[in-house]
């Protein structure tokens, strides 16, 4: 699929040229020496963006080189910061009233909570406020006021490796039942293969929660928006994974593998299941010896409904106290970053979901397991990044399963964690 997409963001690239040239894309400065967002003295950008993956740094690299050599009167700079570190880098930051001016994240809440952030719509053209889904953009309203934009999003869907599960004589799990089924057969059959893949670590944490807690009719808030972590169903639903890891039907130690690593296993075909993103459909496509695999729903507790897991990441700008120029500057960047080339390219290059009608058409025209992933995540369910505490959930969730892989009381973690974050 990727080099499929890859030529068609060729030809799209070509279209955008050939429109430039007579004057269609407004994204791009003007040769008449025109205002270019940020007229006068120099205005300084200041970016900080997660790091995806291998190519993540080297993309932003050749961004802000292109978009300085396009905008004179602007000079963007672009630090990249993996996930394990980006979160502490930005607090830090903000402490030492050094705050970014643009930040690229999952959480937002916290931000404004404290009034660090401005609304976004301040920033952003119409032009492009319009391409994005109104569904992605109502995950970041508070009150009304929408305070970030998608950047892109992912989904989440079970991978199985279809000759391990035929050679243990195992189903395709759709419930948990039949779930430990297949990893007891699959470990019984070969016991240097893992059976189920689980993501525990600072990384993924969050997600494993998610998984189990929806697919038991539990979450993390109930109907009136009240956080309700200790619920029966999420207390379960953490105990049934755990168990499944403290029973060897798992990847070894789940608390310090990523699902990234989880991967490399998954397409060496060193595990047999796994709850991932629709990346690594390519990934293992990439391998010099692809191996034989399907995708299916999550599978549920007896009784209980499937849920996909959308995942959706962020722009937001920060209260720096900014000039007309810089408020301008900051559209060119958007404006720039968005253009539909540039920005299906974005998305192609760590094979993420665009959260862009323009890049959805694009990505769907170009392939159908693609437009079958758009559709998988404008109905999934996605982390309640709203609410201000968020960010402590988040951590919380992953310290509650870290320990109850080393013997600690589910029930009693999770109303612990209750209470700190309800009171």
């Amino acid at each position: 699929m990727k080099k499929f997409l890859a030529a068609l963001l060729a030809l799209v690239m070509a279209l955008s040229l050939a429109a430039c040239g007579g004057g269609g894309d407004t994204t791009e400065p003007a040769d008449d020496g025109a205002d270019d967002g940020a007229s006068g003295e120099k205005v300084a950008i200041n970016v900080i963006a997660a790091e995806y993956g291998k190519q993540t740094k080297q993309w932003w690299a050749d961004f802000q080189d292109e978009f300085n050599g396009a905008y004179e009167n602007i000079d963007l700079t672009v630090e990249v910061i993996s996930w394990n570190d980006i979160a502490t880098v930005v607090n830090t930051r903000v402490s030492n009233n050094a705050a970014p001016d643009i930040l690229n994240i999952d959480v937002f809440a916290d931000y404004v909570s404290d009034d660090l952030l401005r609304p976004i719509q301040t920033f952003v053209s119409d032009e492009t406020y319009a391409k994005f889904y109104p569904a992605f953009l109502e995950q970041s309203n508070i009150d009304g006021t929408i305070w970030a934009i998608p950047d892109l999003a992912s989904a989440r869907a079970m991978y199985y490796n279809k000759d391990i599960l035929e050679a243990a004589g195992a189903e395709v799990p759709t419930t948990w039942a039949e779930l430990r089924t297949a990893c007891e057969k699959i470990k019984a059959y070969d016991a240097n293969i893992y059976p189920w893949g689980v993501d525990m670590t600072t990384d993924e944490g969050q997600a494993c929660f998610a998984y189990y807690a929806w697919t038991n009719g539990g979450d993390f808030l109930d109907a009136s928006g009240n956080w309700t972590l200790n619920s029966p169903e999420n207390v379960e639903a953490v105990e049934y994974i755990v168990g499944l890891a403290k029973d060897g039907l798992t990847n070894s130690d789940p608390a310090t593998q990523t699902r990234y690593d989880l991967q490399e296993l998954f397409a060496a075909g060193k595990l047999a299941m796994m709850i991932g993103p629709n990346q690594i459909s390519s990934y293992v496509a990439s391998t010099e010896n692809p191996i034989n695999f399907g995708i299916g729903s999550l599978p549920a507790n007896e009784g209980k409904s499937t849920s996909s897991v959308g995942v959706m990441d962020r722009f937001m700008v920060f209260d720096n106290e900014d000039t007309d120029n810089k408020v301008e500057a900051i559209k060119t960047f958007f404006d720039f970053f968005y253009d539909d080339a540039r920005y299906s390219d974005w998305v192609i290059m760590e094979d993420f979901l665009p959260a862009t009608s323009t890049g959805g058409e694009i990505m769907a025209a170009a392939d159908p397991a693609a437009a079958s992933w758009i559709e998988i995540v404008g109905s999934a369910k996605f982390y309640p990044t709203a609410q201000a505490r968020w960010a402590d959930v988040k951590q919380g969730v992953i310290n509650v399963e870290q320990q109850a892989l080393q013997g600690g009381n589910v029930q009693e973690l999770l109303d612990a964690l209750q209470a700190q974050i309800a009171g």
